[in-house]
């Protein structure tokens, strides 16, 4: 049959080329004149047109084929990728829920479905994994290529839970045991959820090995601090509130993780925990350091580089150490760690580059006015042109202001029957006259300012620029002279009539 042809070098069919693109209505009339066998076959790299349908993540063009072939989500490439697995790698949502449904699963190996799991996570696709957890629990603990586990991939996950806040909310509530209120279908929700599932399972395992394996996962708070991750550190704090008093192997709580890597969303747990601060904000390290001394050591790259300027990053650095300051005890502000450095000393030291940094940066941008560095004056304070920009600017303010308050008075006058012959006129007079004046001006102004840094040997660009500007000014005097020079010669005029020249008419 022709539609069994093969129609490039890679032996892929109409069937797989209609699939990749998206075509659903061509891929439903082919369907149609193919055989369900015809649905399994593959290009050179193992794909059948239900993988090339996964990559595209049209859900009607891989119903239309399963509707035909139910073994077809069953079938994998060369490297044994399934369908579903290539969904859920390549994060198509709607495609990987229902080639979830009509997969196998529990035909899928061990690793296969531990590959899917882990796909899922990555891609942020969390209600295929809730379900793939809840059919096989097992996953809880099942660990990658790299001896990890899920919980491992969500620790480094923060924008799985970028809705800090509400999970901030939760754990005050938490705490207070008052009512919570959340959308249960939020991504965010999701992720907690699945948490949730995991650490749950986690626990109740009976594995042998789960010894070790609770204490690889204890390992993921601090990774989860380190990265940042507040939503994740919050989930499991309500699960078990024990959890805030681990340590890692310097001795270190979560919280001062998050005040060395400067996570503001983790460190402001600490005043949500009550009385429980004041004892760990008294752990120190091996090195004997406080977490004030924590907050003097300077903060990673990473940070610093979210503000810009040396000047915001060492005051961000000021006030990290000003806020740290206020939970530790007063006899910790002073104490020295086994270097014989008090926090304050650290500080200095550790921030001693960038506060030279923050220096320069502040002269540098005190300095950037046109003005000499050790007089004050002007640096073109000589040149003629300067002098020009300097006349055409103050005449520019002073007959734009002069046109506005005529123009003001226009609005505000009493419009009497007298104001008519002589006020108005003359204001209106002076009004359009001060601003072209001003629009002159400032276009010599504006001219002066590119010859003046441009020079001469830019005379192709600041000559044009200067004609087209005098055009501006020009062209706004031709169309306001008719009505200047009528209300002028009306002003002039003291009668209707002029004076009769030569002898009387009677």
């Amino acid at each position: 049959m022709a539609v069994r042809a093969e129609i490039t070098g890679e032996k892929e069919t109409a069937l797989h080329i209609a699939a990749v693109a998206g075509h659903r209505e061509f891929v439903e009339e082919l369907v149609k004149m193919m055989t369900s066998e015809d649905l399994q076959l593959q290009t050179k790299d193992g794909n059948t047109a239900l993988c090339f349908a996964a990559a595209s993540g049209v859900r009607e063009i891989a119903k239309a084929m399963v509707d035909k072939n139910y073994w077809l989500p069953m079938v994998r490439d060369s490297n044994g990728a399934t369908p579903l697995y290539i969904a859920a790698l390549l994060g198509k949502q709607d495609m990987a829920q229902y080639l979830l449904s009509a997969t196998i699963t529990n035909q899928l190996t061990d690793s296969e479905r531990i590959n899917i799991f882990f796909a899922a996570i990555s891609s942020k696709l969390f209600d295929v994994a809730l379900t793939l957890i809840d059919q096989h629990p097992e996953l809880a603990v099942a660990q990658n290529g790299n001896g990890e586990t899920a919980l491992h991939v969500l620790a480094r996950m923060p924008s799985a839970f970028s809705s800090g806040s509400q999970l901030l909310i939760r754990l005050r509530r938490f705490f207070s045991c008052t009512k919570e209120t959340h959308d249960p279908n939020s991504v965010t929700m999701l992720a907690a959820k699945l948490l949730e599932l995991m650490w749950k399972g986690v626990s109740a395992s009976n594995d042998e090995a789960i010894g070790e394996l609770l204490w690889k996962l204890s390992q993921v708070l601090f990774t989860a601090a380190e990265f940042g991750n507040s939503g994740f550190l919050t989930v499991l704090i309500r699960l078990h509130p024990e959890l805030m008093w681990k340590v890692d192997d310097q001795k270190l709580s979560i919280f001062h993780v998050a005040v060395a890597h400067r996570h503001e969303k983790i460190f402001r747990l600490i005043y949500d925990i009550g009385a429980r601060k004041d004892m760990i904000a008294a752990y120190k390290d091996e090195n004997d350091n406080n977490i004030l001394h924590l907050a003097g050591k300077l903060a990673p790259r990473i940070q610093l580089k979210i503000d810009s300027g040396a000047a915001l990053q060492m005051r961000q650095e000021i006030l990290w150490f000003k806020e740290v300051e206020k939970i530790v005890q007063p006899s910790y502000r002073e104490m020295k760690n086994s270097d014989g450095k008090t926090p304050s000393f650290l500080f200095a030291e550790e921030h001693k580059e960038l506060r030279q940094e923050a220096e320069k940066w502040m002269k540098h941008n005190a300095s950037s006015c046109g003005n000499d560095d050790d007089t004050g004056k002007p640096i073109f304070l000589y040149n003629r042109l300067f002098m020009i920009f300097t006349v055409s600017t103050a005449s520019a303010v002073f007959s734009s202001a002069t046109s506005v308050l005529m123009f003001l008075s226009i609005l505000t006058s009493r419009y009497a029957v007298e104001d008519f012959l002589y006020s108005l006129l003359s204001r209106l007079v002076l009004g359009v006259g001060s601003l072209f004046v001003s629009i002159a001006a400032m276009m010599v102004a504006f001219g002066a300012t590119h010859f003046i840094f441009l020079g001469h040997d830019y005379a192709r660009i600041t000559i044009p620029i200067a004609a087209f500007a005098s055009g501006t000014v020009t062209l706004f005097a031709l169309l306001q002279f008719p009505l200047l020079s009528d209300m002028i010669r009306h002003i002039c005029s003291r009668s209707l009539l002029s004076h009769p020249e030569g002898r009387p008419l009677f």
